[in-house]
């Protein structure tokens, strides 16, 4: 009797054909709970993305049906065997459900990442040691996408069942051999074409820039990927490489990385600087930096920090260079940016750096840097201590549980007045940097002031007017001290996160953030429209302070007229965007792949068949910026020369 495997074959085309069922049913999903942060014009443009999709769809599904796939190929007649299925069903449904758990953990989290999910998840995880409390927020806050998730594999397990196979014990020894060697050949094949995404020996493997190709608007790229093959091609990646397109002389002149500015005279004396990172603090939220622009029905939750912007100096126009808590930490206190791959989880991370701090310690300040989150959390007290502060105090130095939110930390509140308190006891200048925790998912406030504040649009709305509220307690208490007078406070937040107004749903404004430095002695009462980021916070100070000496800085300072603007941030699916006060482009790391007005933050009409001198321009200062950028970390070259 003849047997050429063809149950076999069969069923393995059937089996891993279900998986395209299953990440289609993620990919409805991942729409449906983003969609009004995915530009996508109707039905039919969500099924031709899902149809550009399957190509990354394939490449992931042979990642995680690699080992099933082996098995019920291996020759010979046991693995038609009843416990043999049984044990090819558990290997096909673990890895496969974890394939499908990364796509349905995406379904929520691209809220906040704003990005498909890579191998960066490992620095939340790794940096948290109250992993199981924000585990189980999270299972209380997406049960209905858990029970999504179970009922698919339930299902998926069911549809794997339909069909099973028949027992063979007897075979026709050549016609085995032969089909054998067959489907060998048939699966490997395929494997490789799937991984690859093309047959063609000239194509490389596919990777996430060329879901752009596939696009017409930069945020369906991300519809077009899925969370596995995202997960995957980031692991273990290093994009950190040299390059030497541009000489020294033509980074120097495109960009400037090297800076030296004049002393700024506004302060007779070194003044104090306390840096407020605000927990996922968009700029959405901030009546100042909002009101000038007439959004429709807009409501402030800041009226505290409206209050001071009305004697501070705004920045309406601010955008974050990071996309994580830890990712914002080098990016305001030294200037260093993070893409792709995060500069803080490299292997370059523990290299001397200037930064704020190198510079206060220069000037003989002292540093202290304050997180009411457990000690270690996110990563922040190893890189305060590659930074160089100090002090550095979180719960641990609190010491009251009676104030801990029971998943981040301290509330804000009491831990700003205990800041105070400590940053009272100094006698020399200081530098302080303050990192809040309140303004974080689960959005949760404490119980006394439950129904004091406006409920708003969006469950992070009093969680913002908490942490607001907290500010005004800190800066009531400073103000008996004698050292609040001359003292620079900068407030800006680490991200965006949960957003309401359209306006700020456009592509760019995702990642728009505020900038606003407050001086009790100074009566600066001016909002500026000019573009401004993370890395500009830097020399900005360090100008204020009266540093004299050169400062290596990416960013500009902002109290200085000397220079231009060109904001840099990782776009996403392996693309960044350049803007400057005319134009923004978006770049794939290789190509072009639009350019829009600078004020098209929806990204909305693409003008690259206009391409221009200033078009030009741009392009060569972003690719100018990021040879500098990866050749000087991987060089250990981040200090001033």
């Amino acid at each position: 009797m003849m047997n050429l495997r063809l149950q076999e074959f069969g069923l393995i085309v059937y089996r891993f054909s279900l998986g395209y069922l299953f990440f289609f049913i993620a990919r409805c999903l991942f729409v449906l709970f983003n969609s009004d942060l995915l530009e996508i014009a109707d039905l039919f443009d969500f099924l031709e993305l899902c149809i550009y999709g399957l190509t990354f769809d394939t490449s992931a599904m042979f990642y995680a049906n690699a080992l099933f796939l082996l098995g019920s190929i291996l020759p010979g007649t046991f693995t038609t065997s009843k416990n043999y299925q049984k044990g090819l069903f558990y290997l096909y449904i673990f890895f496969n459900g974890l394939a499908l758990a990364l796509n349905y953990l995406d379904v929520a989290y691209y809220r906040f990442n704003l990005s498909r999910l890579t191998s960066k998840v490992f620095e939340v995880l790794v940096n948290e040691s109250n992993g199981l409390a924000l585990l189980g927020s999270f299972l209380i806050d997406y049960w209905h996408l858990f029970l999504l998730y179970f009922g698919s594999l339930y299902f998926w397990g069911k549809l794997y069942k339909y069909f099973t196979i028949e027992r063979v014990r007897t075979v026709h020894i050549r016609s085995y051999v032969f089909s054998s060697i067959v489907l060998f050949l048939f699966v490997s094949g395929t494997a490789i074409i799937g991984i690859r995404g093309d047959w063609r020996h000239s194509t490389r493997p596919i990777t996430l820039v060329h879901a752009m190709e596939k696009v017409d608007h930069p945020t369906k790229a991300d519809v077009v990927l899925n969370s596995l093959f995202t997960f995957i091609r980031t692991f273990g990646k290093n994009n950190f490489r040299i390059s030497e397109e541009f000489s020294d002389a033509q980074i120097n002149q495109l960009i400037q990385p090297i800076k030296q500015y004049e002393p700024s005279k506004e302060f007779s004396t070194p003044p104090n600087v306390v840096v407020f990172i605000l927990e996922s603090f968009g700029r959405e939220y901030w009546g100042a930096m909002n009101y000038s622009r007439k959004i429709e029905n807009f409501e402030s939750y800041t009226p505290f920090l409206d209050s001071l912007a009305q004697h501070s100096l705004v920045f309406s126009n601010g955008f974050t260079n990071s996309r994580k808590s830890i990712h914002g930490m080098p990016a305001v206190l030294a200037g260093i940016p993070s893409f792709d791959i995060a500069y803080t989880s490299s292997q370059y991370s523990n290299q001397s750096l200037q930064s704020l701090v190198s510079i206060a310690e220069e000037m003989e300040y002292s540093t202290a840097f304050f997180h009411g989150a457990p000690n270690g959390s996110m990563g922040f007290l190893g890189f305060s201590q590659v930074l160089g502060f100090d002090k550095y105090y979180g719960k641990n130095e609190y010491d009251n549980n009676a104030d801990y939110d029971g998943i981040w930390g301290i509330w804000d509140e009491p831990f700003f007045q205990f800041t105070q308190d400590k940053l009272s006891e100094n006698t020399s200048p200081f530098l302080a940097t303050i990192f809040s925790v309140s303004s974080h998912a689960p959005f949760k406030i404490p119980v006394q002031y439950e129904g004091k504040f406006k409920e708003g649009y969006v469950a992070m709305h009093p969680c913002v007017q908490y942490t607001d509220y907290a500010i005004a307690r800190f800066i009531e208490s400073s103000k008996k001290e004698p050292w609040f007078e001359n003292t620079i406070f900068v407030f800006t937040a680490d991200h965006a996160n949960l957003s309401y107004f359209e306006f700020y749903q456009k592509s760019i404004n995702r990642f728009a953030i505020p900038i606003m430095f407050y001086a009790p002695g100074k009566s600066w009462g001016e909002e500026r429209f000019d573009l401004a980021q993370h890395m500009d916070i830097m020399p900005t100070v360090a100008q204020l302070m009266g540093y004299e000496k050169p400062i290596r800085s990416w960013g500009r300072s902002l109290v200085s007229t000397e220079e231009s603007s060109l904001v840099v941030d990782y776009f996403g699916a392996g693309s960044y965007f350049f803007m400057n006060e005319q134009y923004i482009c978006i770049y794939n790391g290789s190509e072009v792949i639009g350019f829009y007005d600078k004020e098209d933050y929806g990204l909305e009409e693409n003008l690259i068949q206009y391409r221009n001198k200033e078009m030009d321009d741009i392009l060569e200062k972003g690719k100018a910026f990021l040879q500098d950028y990866n050749n000087r970390i991987v060089r250990g070259n981040l200090e001033a020369e």
